[in-house]
């Protein structure tokens, strides 16, 4: 299993991150019709449940915008991927449909609040650690170009960055060929219905993409355990 790891940068202005690291093998897909019907049904929930000036106040999403500022981003410039995916719905804008794995992460992220990092573990060079984004610093962000990811979280392995709660790298990114997933929820929240959104992503992995051999851990600034559902 690939070793993901808090730096100290982080652990000090987000003592209660909590991370759960998922890595399974799985069978993408172009596309599933039972999964658009579950999205569906998750857009219709946020619809009825949720508005547009009430997103950052979900605690999930609240608990990363304040990580933003405190590390000194705007979140209202660069808007967590939770946040923007649930104002899309309620703005009445499609989602974007990627590939199967990449809608299951998304519709776990907007059902959960948590801004989670899809990557493909075969592109990933090395361990990964969670530091805090450089001026400067060279970042392709999926569909976006190149992305200031100044005082933004980011994931880094031997190459650079790879994922931030904005947007994944291209580097690393999930394709129709991923055959070993590894996936980051970051629950800057807490621990607070972290387990719940593991339980709920394993549930979708395995029946959508046949995932199999799965490893999880659940990571804190002081404490790595071994998840078994």
């Amino acid at each position: 299993m690939i070793h993901v790891s808090i730096s100290e940068e982080i652990a000090k202005a987000c003592p209660e991150l909590h991370i759960a690291v998922v890595q399974c093998d799985v069978v993408n897909t172009a596309s599933d019709e039972q999964l658009w019907k579950e999205i569906t049904e998750v857009e219709t929930l946020v619809r009825c449940s949720c508005k547009l000036e009430e997103i950052n106040k979900f605690p999930p999403i609240r608990a990363t915008r304040q990580a933003y500022k405190r590390l000194g981003k705007d979140p209202n410039r660069y808007r967590p991927s939770a946040e923007a995916l649930r104002r899309r719905i309620l703005r009445e804008l499609p989602l974007y449909k990627i590939d199967t794995l990449v809608d299951i992460i998304n519709l776990l992220s907007i059902r959960s609040g948590y801004s989670i990092g899809g990557f493909d573990a075969g592109k990933i060079d090395g361990n990964l650690v969670l530091g805090v984004g450089q001026e400067g610093e060279l970042y392709h962000g999926i569909g976006r170009g190149e992305l200031n990811i100044a005082g933004l979280p980011v994931y880094r392995d031997n190459q650079g960055g790879v994922g931030t709660p904005t947007s994944d790298e291209e580097r690393t990114k999930i394709d129709i060929h991923t055959g070993k997933l590894l996936m980051i929820i970051n629950g800057y929240s807490g621990e607070d219905g972290l387990r719940e959104t593991v339980s709920y992503g394993v549930d979708l992995l395995s029946r959508y993409v046949s995932a199999t051999n799965f490893e999880i851990e659940e990571i804190t600034p002081e404490s790595r355990v071994k998840i078994l559902l």
